[in-house]
């Protein structure tokens, strides 16, 4: 049991660099409320129909989000270690999501569910300061994916995800990038041919 507190102290901390700097009972409330988990590789993390009531920080691991589209699936993020992610949508209005998001490697997350830290930023400045930094991370990272699909050539698609998740590029399933960045897998692989000879 003493491995889990230390980690979940560690996260805390890492977390507090990350977004926010914090007081030591800040970290301590911030500690109190976070949730490990851990995803076998394939596993869901959340399902369509559920409702996404936490966040989610992936301490080590892969995951994807991804909804149905046609009958195909359509992938919307790819995320790595220390990273965060969630169904937006779904956390705010507390209704079921479309997004589903899977753990691509085996994954270690650290939940923070939205009722507790929403009761303790309350109370703590700091810890208010970090719940709107995740997300207006969360956001952007959105709209820097939405403006790559829509105004980016395929060949810069790719070029831009290499530049800011290189990581992701190395471990993803090729077919996961392909649909992330809106193009089929075989143009994928014309572009990282190019990519490559250039």
């Amino acid at each position: 049991m003493k491995e889990t507190i230390n980690d979940t102290r560690d996260i805390a901390r890492e977390l507090a660099r990350k977004y926010s700097t914090m007081t030591h009972d800040e970290l301590d409330v911030l500690e109190s409320i976070l949730v490990p988990m851990k995803f076998a590789k394939g596993e869901m993390i959340l399902s369509e129909g559920e409702v996404c009531d936490r966040i989610y920080y992936i301490e080590r691991g892969l995951i994807r989000q991804f909804y149905f589209k046609n009958g195909k699936q359509i992938t919307e993020h790819l995320g790595e270690d220390h990273t965060i992610v969630m169904c937006i949508e779904s956390l705010f209005r507390e209704e079921p999501t479309r997004l589903q998001i899977e753990a691509l490697e085996p994954t270690l997350a650290y939940a923070l569910p939205k009722q507790k830290l929403e009761q303790v930023a309350l109370h703590n400045v700091n810890i208010q300061i970090l719940y709107r930094k995740i997300l207006e991370e969360s956001l952007i990272i959105s709209q820097v994916h939405a403006d790559l699909v829509r105004f980016e050539t395929a060949q810069a698609r790719y070029r831009k995800m290499c530049k800011l998740n290189p990581q992701v590029v190395l471990r993803a399933p090729l077919v996961y990038i392909a649909s992330y960045l809106q193009m089929t897998p075989e143009t994928l692989s014309r572009v990282r041919a190019a990519t490559l000879l250039d």
